[in-house]
C-alpha cells in the first residue's frame, strides 16, 4: 500500500532528526508550516530548551499585511534572524521537518540568510 503524504513527511522528518542535532553554540532552526501559518525556532538539542521562536501570528508580522503566504514566511525568516543576532548567535542548523526545500521554506531560509545567519 502507498503511503500518504503525512506518512511520507513523517519518515522523511524521523531521517533527518536521526543525523541533525543543534546545541547552544549552534541551534537546530526547525521549521513547521500549516496550511494557513509558518513557524520558525531555535533549539537546543542537548537541554531540549527552545532558545526563540517566531511565527507568522505575531503581531508585528500580521500588521504588515503581506500579500501572500511566501512573503508572510520571508518575513518570520528576518525576525527569527533578528532574535538568533540578539541572543549571540551566528550559525545554525537547518532543519526542514520533512518538507520540501521549496515555496515557504525555502523563503524562510532565505530571508535568514539574508539577515545574516550561516548554515
Amino acid at each position: 500500500m502507498a503511503l500518504t503524504k503525512q506518512d511520507r513527511r513523517q519518515r522523511i522528518k524521523f531521517r533527518i532528526r536521526k543525523k541533525v542535532s543543534g546545541s547552544i553554540e549552534k541551534p537546530r532552526l526547525n521549521v513547521f508550516r500549516s496550511n494557513k501559518e509558518i513557524y520558525a525556532q531555535l533549539i537546543d538539542d542537548h537541554t531540549g530548551h527552545t532558545m526563540a521562536n517566531a511565527s507568522s501570528l505575531y503581531k508585528t508580522i500580521a500588521e504588515q499585511k503581506a500579500k501572500n503566504k511566501t512573503e508572510e514566511a520571508k518575513l518570520v525568516g528576518k525576525l527569527i534572524a533578528e532574535k538568533a543576532k540578539e541572543l549571540g548567535i551566528q550559525e545554525i542548523i537547518f532543519d526542514r521537518g520533512g518538507y520540501l526545500y521549496h515555496g515557504r521554506v525555502k523563503a524562510l531560509a532565505d530571508a535568514a540568510r539574508e539577515a545574516g545567519l550561516k548554515f
